[in-house]
């Protein structure tokens, strides 16, 4: 029994022209991939109250019927939103100076990084950490990032980017202990847009 959802090429081709995907930027197994990822990623953050009423609804005998909440149209709505919510060059240099922390090897990186980490974060890490700030501030009723949305996001958008190396596992340290102490190496902007 498999937990994941299988999107036929009908299926993927509609929900990518919904959302604006360039097929000649991303193939369509790399965008089933990504859409199972996502939904295994939601599992992984369920609280315990929500997991059990999740297990106790899907394993039931009688058979809910999802509501239709948003179409296509409101997603794009609320992605327009989100890319108008205002960010400092501070709070941006920022969340870049901490995905360029993460590659071994780079210019300002931690010791401890070029010991632990194989491969660090890309260019979309930094965009990650903005655009879900910017997500992250508008539901919390502002309209400019904070250091603090990047530095709340920091873990779940760098902890699968940062792979870590053999002396890492030996030493018991994974990817979250190395962002924890990134965020404690990297120096925040002095903007007062921490709130």
């Amino acid at each position: 029994m498999s937990e994941k959802r299988h999107f036929s090429t009908e299926e993927a081709r509609s929900i990518g022209a919904q959302l604006n995907i360039d097929w000649t930027q991303i193939d369509l197994e790399q965008f089933r991939r990504g859409l199972e990822v996502e939904l295994d990623e939601a599992f992984l953050r369920a609280e315990a109250d929500d997991e059990v009423r999740v297990v106790s609804q899907t394993t039931g005998a009688s058979a809910a019927r999802p509501a239709r909440v948003l179409g296509g149209a409101d997603i794009l709505e609320f992605q327009q939103l989100v890319r108008q919510v205002a960010v400092s060059d501070d709070v941006a240099r920022y969340a870049v100076r901490l995905v360029a922390a993460t590659r071994p090897g780079q210019p300002g990186a931690p010791e401890y990084v070029t010991r632990w980490v194989k491969w660090g974060a890309g260019l979309r890490a930094s965009q990650a950490l903005i655009l879900g700030g910017k997500a992250r501030a508008l539901a919390r009723g502002r309209y400019h990032v904070s250091v603090n949305d990047v530095r709340a996001l920091a873990a779940p958008v760098l902890r699968h980017r940062v792979v870590t190396n053999f002396y890492a596992e030996s030493e018991g340290v994974n990817a979250d202990a190395i962002v924890t102490r990134l965020l404690d190496a990297v120096p925040a902007p002095r903007s007062g847009m921490s709130s």
